[in-house]
């Protein structure tokens, strides 16, 4: 009777034990399953794309957010052309008289010089020249006019002459005595001295020293850079919006600093109204202020703008960043949360372009620092969903 009181109580026993271990195992399910809850709670706070730059790194590495709204563009025509110098800025120097000349001051392209300052000296000397020294010669004509004149006041006095002939005589000796008195002035030991008709700086140089040049030739040409001509190159396919053009952006190939037409004073001077010979391009000139720093002769990156386009959705080009072809725009989603996006580009202007798919109303767009949201994307980007057991 005692053995079997005994053995019940260990079957009791064994029961409660039992039932007491399957609920610590319920007890530690739960305690496991609400661990796990927790994890997929802060793993869902973002989507698997997410990148994470804290606002402090954010602000230190210059990154800055644009909310985006459909606004104005305008039509672009993207091309290339040159910087070319004004006419209306041009001189050129040319030769007072037939000689061998000497680059008196050491002209040379770049060159800076005043009105009237002395670049070359023209002498016949040493030269077998037909007329003899033109200085001399100037001086022999001066006097024959001189005494021919006054022989003409004379016998106009007992009509001998007419008027006629007494005003050919006048007018004789006046432009002989002009050409010999500019060559006095302008005549030193080495010869005849060609100055500069106008301040500005040596465009180009013509010739070398010792060159024999004839009266009349150019020796230089003199550009005050104070106007200039932007050239650009248009595609006969693109003629019909030639009357839309109302300005011009552009950049050079020595900078990348952007240029504005009319921030410049500038305007559309003409043209083209058909493509040139062996050429199937039509050149569009535009006039502008040198504000110091655009070079003539270089060639430019051109944006010419057309009509403006209403309700478009644009970034800046700094907002755009590019892998394998594909572009791609960083949106922020919340504080510290970033997500790459594809987009698809339209027309730019060298400075905002529009965007065709990608891109919706009210979207956050990082415009500055672009590139530091992206090489922070190789080292954070959130994995969407982990369970590590």
């Amino acid at each position: 009777m005692k053995k079997s009181f005994y053995c019940l109580s260990l079957f009791i026993l064994a029961l409660g034990m039992a039932a007491c271990g399957s609920k610590n195992h319920d007890h530690d399910h739960e305690e496991e399953t609400e661990q796990h809850a927790g994890e997929d709670a802060h793993d869902h706070d973002h989507d698997g794309d997410v990148i994470l730059l804290t606002p402090e790194k954010a602000k230190a590495a210059g990154v800055q957010v644009e909310t985006i709204m459909p606004g104005t563009f305008h039509g672009v025509i993207h091309t290339s052309g040159k910087v070319l110098s004004a006419s209306c800025d041009e001189t050129t120097v040319v030769a007072t008289i037939s000689g061998r000349v000497a680059n008196k001051n050491h002209v040379s392209e770049g060159l800076k010089v005043a009105n009237g300052a002395a670049l070359f000296s023209i002498t016949s000397a040493g030269m077998q020249v037909a007329d003899g020294d033109p200085v001399q010669r100037a001086r022999i004509d001066y006097e024959r006019a001189e005494r021919d004149y006054t022989r003409a006041r004379i016998l106009i006095k007992d009509k001998i002459i007419s008027d006629k002939d007494l005003a050919v005589a006048k007018a004789e000796y006046e432009a002989a005595k002009l050409t010999y008195t500019s060559m006095q002035k302008t005549r030193s030991a080495g010869g005849v001295v060609v100055t500069a008709p106008r301040g500005g700086f040596i465009k180009q140089c013509l010739v070398n020293g010792g060159d024999y040049v004839e009266a009349g030739q150019p020796l230089a040409i003199i550009t005050q850079n104070q106007h200039l001509y932007l050239r650009a190159e248009i595609p006969e396919r693109e003629f019909k919006e030639l009357n839309k053009i109302k300005c011009a952006k552009f950049r050079t190939s020595y900078s990348d600093r952007l240029y504005d037409i009319t921030d410049m004073g500038g305007h559309i001077q003409s043209y083209g109204r058909s493509a040139e010979v062996n050429n199937s391009y039509i050149p569009v000139i535009f006039e502008f202020n040198n504000t110091g720093d655009v070079v003539q002769g270089s060639y430019a990156e051109i944006f010419l703008i057309t009509q403006d386009r209403p309700n478009v959705m644009t970034l800046p080009l700094t907002a755009i960043t590019e892998e394998q072809g594909v572009h791609y725009i960083y949106i922020q989603v919340d504080k510290e949360g970033y997500r790459k996006q594809e987009v698809t580009l339209g027309e730019n202007d060298g400075d905002r372009v529009e965007i065709l798919s990608g891109l919706k109303k009210g979207d956050r767009v990082v415009t500055k620092g672009a590139i530091q949201v992206k090489l922070a994307s190789a080292s954070n980007a959130i994995p969407a969903h982990n369970h590590n057991h």
